[in-house]
């Protein structure tokens, strides 16, 4: 007979519906804002930004939470709406007409090279010659041309066209065009259009992580000593994967010759009104901050052990920001080369693989393989397996290839890495300092290292493409892992103390930072 202790329903009910929320939006935000004409290099700077505002906000909500605390869970609740709100919003933001078409037939002898007064007229706002990239099997490359559109006639031939570059086109070619946001002109960036996403994105962001960084303190002041965080926080992942799922199936179904994310934020709605619903019986802890966290960090940054570990966590989020933000970038196009459907209902099911398949086994064994290995080892480890899942996800021909790569690296790399980062951290940590070392690590990894990875994996996307960067991006993951594993066979090899040390659990570590280390 399953016992259910209703002591723990709420928190599990929170981080269930709370995720679930979240699941049909998160991973859609860098591809939203390519919909509505946001070119890779704004998004990353966009999303490069955003890691720096969250180190701010979250101390800054926790003095508040903490001046006001007979009003803090009305402050609590009170995030999770306007972040619902936010998210809701960005399905009515205008998107930018975007120009599709095809040309069949191409008579390859009757397009000319672009003149310098044509490619003069592409950046004028009010101009009717638009940039446009088109695929086709008689070219390797997609190749830029400009159209202009004054032309009365609906049906655009080669005739319209000029080409951007003096290579050949063979005669009876099929071309394959959409208007290039990435290297065209446009007048995006002054529209409301544009502004309106980047409030409604930040906004939505900010209330997300800092109510994540608020739930995670509610949960150890809730379980105390007597039970597992990671029982709790897995509910997170299983609703965060149900809703993906449910979502990219609903918008896929409902969309007709252009997207619609309506139903994606039905789901997020009713799961947020849950949420609130579960919030109402949970009892918020007093969040204390620490008063002398510069003291910690000058005597931390004294230990070269925490020095190169705090290096190597901000090349951790580098690595994973790709993952977060540019996969999905990539695989709309890889499933545009490729002609492939049903792209939505496929991010679904990543989402879904990425969580059910991989999170959830690796959350709940990743204490058995740090003890088994050690947290040098595993980090080594996790930058191996970095390496290997973005670099098989560069060389796949059709998107569905990405779902069982997934499957099996989701886990090894983000779920481990997690663990393996706090775990660390409290091993590294001098007597007092746990909570302070937690926090920077924290910082360093989905902060710093987010921000970086963000900007230039946005960099690097618009000017050699998704499957260069993702190469680049395992280079950097191996070279990570060969270099971290010979520091600690070399420089920083441990010598004989006779100081004790204690292991304790992922969860542990997590609950000793939250005790002494409120936000």
């Amino acid at each position: 007979m399953i016992k259910i202790n209703r002591k723990l329903l709420p928190i599990k009910a929170h981080y269930f519906f709370f995720m679930a929320a979240m699941g049909p939006v998160l991973p859609q935000l860098p591809v939203l804002g390519k919909e509505l004409g946001v070119s890779s290099m704004v998004i990353g700077t966009i999303t490069g930004i955003l890691p720096i505002i969250f180190l701010i906000a979250k101390p800054v909500f926790g003095l508040i939470v903490d001046i006001l605390r007979n009003h803090r869970k009305s402050i609590f609740m009170g995030l999770i709406l306007i972040m619902t709100v936010c998210f809701a919003l960005l399905g009515y933001v205008p998107p930018q007409p975007s120009l599709t078409f095809d040309v069949r037939n191409v008579n390859g002898n009757v397009l000319e090279e672009c003149t310098s007064s044509d490619v003069l007229d592409e950046t004028k706002c009010d101009n009717q010659i638009k940039r446009i990239l088109c695929s086709s099997k008689c070219f390797i490359l997609p190749m830029s041309f400009l159209v202009n559109l004054t032309d009365t006639n609906p049906n655009i031939t080669e005739s319209n066209l000029c080409k951007m570059s003096n290579e050949t086109v063979s005669n009876d070619c099929d071309l394959i065009c959409h208007q290039d946001f990435e290297n065209g002109h446009n007048c995006l960036y002054k529209k409301f259009t544009f502004w309106a996403f980047v409030v409604l994105m930040s906004i939505g962001s900010i209330g997300f992580n800092v109510v994540n960084s608020i739930s995670d303190a509610i949960c150890f002041d809730v379980i105390g000593q007597d039970f597992d965080y990671g029982k709790q926080r897995v509910w997170g992942t299983i609703g965060y994967g149900c809703s993906a799922l449910i979502a990219g199936y609903a918008v896929d179904y409902f969309s007709g010759t252009s997207i619609t994310y309506t139903p994606a934020l039905f789901v997020m709605i009713v799961c947020s009104v849950f949420d609130l619903l579960a919030c109402i019986k949970l009892k918020l802890p007093i969040m204390e901050a620490s008063d002398n966290i510069f003291k910690d960090l000058k005597n931390l940054m004294k230990d070269k052990r925490v020095v190169v570990f705090l290096i190597f966590a901000v090349f951790s989020g580098i690595v994973d920001s790709f993952v977060v933000y540019y996969l999905f970038w990539y695989l709309e196009d890889l499933a545009q080369m490729s002609r492939t459907g049903n792209i939505k209902l496929l991010e679904g099911v990543i989402v879904a693989a990425e969580t059910l398949g991989g999170e959830v086994i690796f959350f709940s064994i990743s204490g058995m393989i740090l003890k088994r290995f050690g947290h040098v080892h595993c980090f080594s480890m996790c930058f191996i397996n970095y390496a290997l899942r973005l670099g098989l996800i560069s060389i796949v021909p059709s998107p569905w290839w990405i779902v069982p790569i997934e499957i099996v690296f989701q886990g090894p790399t983000y779920a481990l890495t997690y663990t393996t980062i706090v775990a660390y951290a409290n091993e590294l940590a001098p007597p007092g300092a746990s909570a302070t070392m937690q926090g920077i690590a924290a910082g360093m990894d989905d902060g710093f290292g987010y921000a970086v990875g963000s900007f230039m994996g946005g960099l690097l996307y618009k000017y050699l493409g998704g499957k260069c960067t993702l190469q680049i991006f395992s280079l950097i993951a191996l070279v990570c892992s060969i270099v971290h594993l010979i520091l600690h066979k070399t420089i920083l090899k441990p010598v004989e103390s006779t100081k004790d040390y204690e292991y304790k659990s992922p969860e542990e570590a997590i609950a000793t930072t939250l005790e002494n280390y409120r936000i």
